[in-house]
């Protein structure tokens, strides 16, 4: 038996983690359905994850006393109290499983230091960034070491590490923390059921946009960290050159939204309502990602103007864009280049504005290519939820074998 701990922000999948946390246990569960999937879950809040036969504990929320005294601390806390009761509810049945497969930080360094030697079992850490880097971590100053002793107990105590990215499975060698062995690369992915190649002017006559007008989008479930503000002052750029240019930003929270609204009006974009020729900023509010899709399937070029982290960013946008064949502009970051081939994407410094508006400009101006276009949805392939989760079982195997 395999155990899955994951801790996801949103049970009704509003998040990325959540998502990803969702659609990798659907695929686990198809191949090995005695996967044990612990999830927190405060009273009888709704929850998605039902559908993939996750085991909900009651969840220890501690972290709401944040509203109180506003500290991470607490949910360290929090995080600390569902590591043991998911041991409490494994401890009777430690010798069916064969490992503790943990994708959030605190939980594996409290399994992979304390609970998962007690109990004769092996840790697997799905690390996502050292918590040092998290802009949530905790910030009080006397809790900096704190950070680091997580950091190197998840890591270094667990008996192997899956990495997003191998520039990140590359630091830990460089910091002496784990042998390059026993890191393994599992990157996101994207859903094979959802995220297919679409017909453009198909997608354009479902939502009533202009078939002629070039069309940049991005959707993501958050806008934190990723400069879409960067994004849209590119974009007021290119309508010099494209003034009926349509910029369709989705997903985001309300504040998010409200926020590029008042730039995309400062900059001259309208919202929809003006004639076309005037330039179009087009605020979607969070849909099914079935409803998403057709957004990315109507636009001629795809964007992702910068990432969270960056030795270990895998953003779930990457792979998704990939599957509907677009030209993809993105960041120079080695993370991204490991999965996206410099001829196969238009890249920019980062953070560079200049940079971003000249490769929205020339992916634009491109003529499409079907064969660079029939090339990222082959890197795709690679990349779906099934692949993914059979990487973490022939992990999960790996360790087996090494433990006996």
């Amino acid at each position: 038996m395999l155990v899955y701990i994951a801790y996801p922000t949103s049970l009704t999948l509003q998040s990325a983690n959540a998502l990803q946390t969702y659609t990798t246990l659907r695929e686990l569960r198809v191949r090995r359905p005695d996967t044990l999937a612990l999830i927190p879950r405060w009273g009888r809040e709704e929850s998605r994850f039902e559908e993939v036969g996750a085991v909900h504990l009651p969840r220890p929320a501690i972290g709401k006393l944040s509203r109180l005294y506003k500290s991470t601390l607490l949910y360290y806390l929090e995080h600390t109290a569902f590591a043991f009761m998911t041991a409490a509810l494994i401890a009777p049945r430690r010798h069916e499983v064969e490992a503790v497969y943990v994708r959030q930080v605190i939980c594996a360094a409290w399994w992979a230091g304390v609970l998962g030697p007690r109990l004769g079992i092996p840790v697997i850490y799905e690390a996502h960034d050292l918590e040092t880097r998290n802009p949530s971590r905790a910030r009080e100053p006397w809790a900096e070491g704190l950070l680091h002793l997580i950091d190197r107990i998840a890591l270094t105590r667990s008996s192997a590490v899956v990495s997003l990215t191998d520039d990140f499975r590359q630091l830990l060698a460089t910091l002496g923390w784990r042998n390059l062995d026993d890191v393994f690369v599992v990157p996101d992915a994207y859903d094979e059921q959802i995220f297919a190649q679409g017909n453009r002017q198909e997608a354009r006559q479902t939502l009533g946009l202009p078939a002629e007008a070039p069309i940049i989008a991005y959707a993501g479930m958050t806008f934190a960290h990723r400069w879409l503000d960067g994004l849209l002052a590119a974009c007021a750029e290119l309508r010099q050159q494209c003034p009926n240019l349509i910029v369709i930003l989705a997903g985001g929270r309300d504040h998010e939204r409200e926020a590029l609204r008042k730039q995309a009006y400062d900059l001259g974009f309208g919202d929809g309502g003006q004639q076309q020729g005037e330039g179009i900023c087009m605020l979607i509010p969070p849909r099914p990602q079935a409803e998403i899709v057709t957004y990315l399937q109507a636009a001629d070029v795809l964007a992702i103007p910068d990432t969270v982290t960056d030795i270990t960013a895998s953003p779930l946008k990457l792979f998704e864009y990939l599957a509907l064949g677009q030209p993809i502009v993105l960041p120079i970051l080695p993370a991204l280049q490991e999965i996206v081939p410099l001829h196969l994407s238009h890249t920019f410094a980062r953070r560079d504005l200049a940079g971003l508006t000249s490769g929205l400009g020339d992916a634009l101006a491109r003529a499409p290519d079907m064969r660079r276009a029939m090339a990222r949805r082959v890197i795709a392939t690679e990349h779906t939820y099934g692949k993914r989760a059979e990487r973490i079982l022939a992990v999960v195997n790996r360790i087996k074998h090494n433990e006996r």
